[in-house]
């Protein structure tokens, strides 16, 4: 399955049972971040509770977007499932770091681990 999001420009994938969200992006800011949101928040609805979000476009996020990530990490443990982030870009590790969000976020190098961090061990 492979779709393609009108206005934020994103791709959505599934492999090994994860349901992978590719941000087209350089920038995860606002007007984006509404259409962002729902686009996971109907994945989690949808009942797809293995997340991936591919940041690795991405080099710049502001605190909404990081409060974003946020909500939708709570919408996702809410539901039983669980959302991980892949290929996030030094500048925006940065700003996870500095507001706090890197010591409740999982983060991955690369789609490959993070996909196998979903395997049960």
């Amino acid at each position: 399955m492979r779709t393609q999001q009108a206005g934020v420009n994103l791709t959505t994938d599934r492999a090994q049972g994860v349901s992978i969200v590719r941000v087209n992006e350089t920038r995860l800011l606002y007007p984006l971040l509404s259409e962002f949101a729902s686009s996971i928040s109907s994945l989690i609805s949808a009942g797809e509770h293995r997340l991936l979000i591919d940041l690795s476009t991405v080099t710049y996020v502001d605190s909404a977007a990081i409060g974003c990530l946020m909500d939708l990490y709570r919408e996702a443990a809410a539901a039983g499932g669980s959302l991980k982030l892949a290929g996030v870009q030094k500048r925006v590790e940065t700003m996870l770091m500095m507001t706090g969000a890197r010591d409740v976020l999982e983060i991955h190098p690369d789609e490959p681990s993070a996909i196998r961090s979903f395997r049960p061990n």
